[in-house]
């Protein structure tokens, strides 16, 4: 039951998480971090779908952390990936435009996205890419995951800003102000319900 419950909340998570980046990011070219940011070069660049880059990067970086992170959170944070791959393969070809004027749908996708993340780093899993640094560095360390991933971030939102367009820059930093800001209020949360402590 331990198993079937956790990868039913990290599921509809890491679902959530792709909903936000098909339906109010991607389509503005707007990353959410720094996969997402090489997933949007490659797209721009290359026409290759976004689903692809996120899943091989992320498997890659995944077997490259794995004496860091645990056997346990390497295969729960694969899972993670795969759901959100797949959630932006299923539904980004119901994408035709964007659904609302840019900042509407970067508000939006903040939001969506930071609650997203914040289940997946409140259970203990991670929804890949530079987030699985961030984890690291907020257990080792015990920095705030949110501001961790804000700063590992910065470089990778700045290059495609400069190859895609300038305004990519300034929409990916206010959408990780927002996003990191809901991570960090839903990772510091605390859950009184007996079902969300048996499965932390």
């Amino acid at each position: 039951m331990y198993v079937l419950y956790k990868s039913l909340i990290l599921g509809v998570a890491a679902a959530i998480q792709g909903i936000a980046m098909t339906f109010f990011l991607f389509p503005h070219f707007i990353p959410s971090g720094g996969a997402a940011s090489l997933a949007v070069l490659f797209n721009y660049l290359l026409d290759t779908p976004y689903s692809v880059t996120l899943w091989v990067l992320n498997a890659s970086l995944l077997l490259a952390a794995a004496k860091w992170l645990g056997k346990s959170s390497v295969i729960w944070t694969l899972f993670c990936v795969t759901v959100t791959s797949f959630t932006i393969d299923s539904l980004t070809p119901l994408v035709l435009e964007p659904l609302n004027p840019v900042l509407l749908d970067l508000l939006f996708g903040s939001v969506v996205f930071g609650i997203g993340v914040g289940i997946l780093f409140r259970m203990g899993a991670s929804s890949g890419g530079m987030d699985i640094l961030a984890l690291i560095i907020s257990k080792a360390k015990g920095y705030a995951p949110g501001r961790t991933l804000f700063y590992i971030n910065g470089s990778l939102l700045l290059l495609t800003g400069i190859v895609v367009d300038w305004k990519v820059i300034v929409y990916a930093v206010i959408c990780q102000m927002i996003g990191t800001r809901i991570i960090d209020f839903i990772y510091k949360l605390e859950f009184n319900f007996k079902l969300a402590q048996k499965l932390h």
